[in-house]
């Protein structure tokens, strides 16, 4: 077999298969691009009502954490946007295991560190809020090593 053909099957481009070396991570990244979606629209376009009521579901998380900030509440958003832009990106090239695997640790980037602040703060949530906060944001972080330790055959490099 010839090198392009092989190269277009392992990166996922136009001319290969398109199989992914981990058919679930399509689905995992999917998930994150969609979370991230919810997220970062809410919080970059109507700061004040995800203030007040993220994360839904009749749950308040974030007024007993401080005072609300337009800036930071639109920051947040934007964060989100682009962690959505990068891993429906990513979904779209599942055989690139570099790009995959990229997008994990990013996640992983981004998630440890909100993680760790939300574990020493859960004093500030009653009931129910402090496990499904460890739950929601540790998620993240799984999901982040999943991705980041997928099995694949091609790093996208060249």
């Amino acid at each position: 077999m010839n090198s392009t053909k092989s190269d277009a099957r392992a990166t996922g481009r136009p001319g290969g298969s398109g199989r992914t070396p981990f058919p679930y991570g399509r689905v995992l990244l999917l998930l994150l691009a969609l979370t991230a979606l919810y997220v970062g629209v809410w919080a970059a376009f109507m700061p004040t009502s995800w203030y007040d009521s993220f994360p839904g579901f009749g749950r308040h998380w974030l007024p007993v954490l401080g005072p609300y900030n337009e800036h930071l509440s639109r920051d947040v958003g934007a964060l989100y946007l682009a962690l959505a832009a990068l891993s429906a990106g990513a979904a779209r090239r599942t055989a690139d295991t570099y790009t995959v695997r990229l997008t994990g640790v990013v996640w992983l980037v981004f998630s440890v560190p909100h993680l760790i602040y939300h574990l020493r703060h859960l004093d500030m949530y009653s009931g129910s809020d402090r496990p499904l906060n460890v739950l929601s944001l540790g998620a993240f972080v799984v999901a982040g090593a999943v991705l980041l330790m997928l099995p694949g055959t091609r790093s996208g490099r060249r």
